[in-house]
């Protein structure tokens, strides 16, 4: 889709192809930024399953948060932004950290945990799949019918995909950029830290399963 609406709106495959190629040197940065995004997506994924996806998904969107502050302190979006503009950018994220706070605080009540639990078995049933099965990974646990193999074509699609970046990253240029270093550098201590400690307390409770 994303294909035909760029051939459309470039006036063809030659203009979209000579647009590409002047792109070369920043398309790594976009690649780069998929990636991060993908990471995010797989946390969204956990959360989705152990949460439910009423609480997972508006907790999984306040990433906008982040983007909000590398826009505005490293890379100084903001800077000449009006006052009037800095109070609804302010006062709109603050409604939003409340709200996602206010999710993260609560808690699935008996009633839900029965219902998810309905809904399991209604849909075992349906499609004929075994309700042991449907049990364990209800609750994340691995179940003996599971065997995880790889083939040979998950290897050649992680091969492709790998020399696709580096040679993208072969041709990279670093974009001339004006940072705040300090702040930037404040952002990537604090995200790291989220990251290995949301990843250990992760791994304790569901072994990425």
């Amino acid at each position: 889709m994303m294909g035909s609406l760029a051939v459309i709106y470039t006036g063809g495959i030659t203009p979209l192809t000579a647009q590409l190629s002047a792109s070369k040197p920043v398309l790594f940065w976009l690649l780069a930024g998929g990636f991060i995004w993908v990471i995010g997506d797989l946390f969204q994924q956990y959360a989705a399953k152990y949460i439910g996806i009423s609480r997972g998904i508006p907790l999984s969107n306040t990433n906008q948060l982040w983007g909000l502050l590398w826009g505005t302190l490293v890379f100084g979006e903001l800077a000449t932004a009006s006052r009037a503009t800095m109070t609804q950018v302010i006062g709109g994220s603050l409604l939003m950290a409340a709200g996602a706070g206010a999710i993260a605080l609560s808690s699935a009540t008996e009633g839900e945990h029965s219902r998810w639990q309905k809904a399991a078995a209604r849909e075992s049933e349906k499609y004929g799949v075994d309700a042991e099965y449907v049990q364990a990974r209800l609750y994340g646990n691995e179940h003996a019918s599971v065997k995880r193999v790889r083939s040979w074509v998950d290897y050649a699609l992680l091969s492709v995909a790998s020399v696709i970046i580096v040679w993208f990253a072969v041709h990279a240029r670093v974009p001339e950029l004006h940072l705040n270093w300090g702040w930037m550098g404040i952002l990537l201590v604090a995200m790291f830290a989220l990251l290995i400690g949301s990843s250990v307390a992760l791994w304790r409770l569901t072994k990425f399963s």
